[in-house]
């Protein structure tokens, strides 16, 4: 059996060396040894799960390998900055189908060519509905937001969130763009019931708490929790879905992954992990979703470096 020392490990796990050898002293990594002074890890040691983030709402996920996604990623960050026709054509291919995408999960009638057209050209698609199209159009606006707030290295807020939740709903329900929910919902299709209403700010306040003791995590595995417990309390009367993985790709972004696109065509599968992670607390499925389409994005960044 190889062996690695804590330097190894803290960046392989993107935690602190302090922490590691507080992990070491506690017996919670399997089969460390000390020689002299120097802890050594097993080479396929296995990060513990954080028992201080454990004691908040117990979320869990097995064993997943992020070597691959994180060895692209320093191959991708090597070639930065990018040039700019590469950067447009990244951008606008992200803005096109993340926007579609993501409207046509929640029942959005317009197809990617329509999607497309209305973006670039400001066209009416005629036979759609006027909603349709303001979703398309808002949903840009939204991701142009959250780029802002990573250009900005802003801390993320309850009022970060109702803004890109008010710019999904606006012109299209004013009364409730923006706002917590005043009466109790159910998520059609899925086990798993939100709080009642009342409880809603609590919950949001306690969201964002979360968010930051998730800091010791893996990036993608701070996405997924976030777009998760979101959804899981269902804030909003409309519009959780989207305003949801818009935060996904905001944490993304902020650390450094590309964007990730979630399908229509792969919807059940999606809601099936999130239905799962509800109800059980256990997140692997859908991180396992996440991690594969992180790799599918830093993929097409790759080719277009050549």
């Amino acid at each position: 059996m190889e062996y690695k020392n804590i330097s190894y490990f803290a960046t392989k796990w993107h935690i602190k060396e302090r922490r590691i050898r507080i992990l070491c002293t506690e017996g919670r990594i399997h089969g460390v040894k000390k020689v002299g002074k120097t802890w050594l890890i097993p080479e396929d040691a296995q990060k513990p799960i954080d028992k201080r983030y454990r004691q908040v709402n117990d979320l869990f996920f097995d064993s997943i390998d992020f070597n691959i996604i994180d060895e692209k990623k320093n191959i991708i960050d090597s070639h930065r900055p990018f040039s700019q026709n590469m950067t447009r054509q990244l951008r606008d291919k992200l803005i096109i189908e993340w926007t579609y995408n993501s409207n046509a999960i929640e029942g959005n009638t317009l197809t990617l060519s329509e999607t497309k057209v209305v973006l670039e050209n400001g066209i009416t698609i005629k036979g759609k509905p006027l909603k349709d199209h303001l979703e398309i159009i808002n949903h840009k606006e939204a991701i142009e937001y959250i780029e802002d707030l990573v250009s900005k290295n802003v801390k993320l807020s309850e009022y970060d969130i109702r803004s890109v939740h008010y710019l999904i709903l606006k012109e299209i329900d004013s009364t409730n763009a923006g706002k917590y929910r005043n009466e109790n919902v159910f998520i059609s299709g899925a086990k798993h019931v939100p709080p009642v209403y009342m409880n809603v700010p609590y919950k949001m306040q306690n969201l964002i708490d979360q968010y930051q003791s998730w800091k010791d995590f893996h990036p993608v595995v701070r996405a997924c929790f976030l777009h998760g417990e979101f959804v899981k309390i269902h804030p909003f009367i409309d519009g959780n879905g989207r305003t949801a993985r818009l935060l996904l790709n905001f944490e993304l972004i902020q650390s450094g992954y590309p964007p990730v696109v979630i399908k229509t065509e792969n919807r059940a599968d999606y809601y099936d992990a999130l239905d799962k992670a509800h109800t059980t607390n256990n997140y692997t499925d859908f991180i396992k979703i996440i991690v594969d389409l992180v790799n599918e994005s830093e993929n097409l960044h790759l080719y277009l470096i050549g």
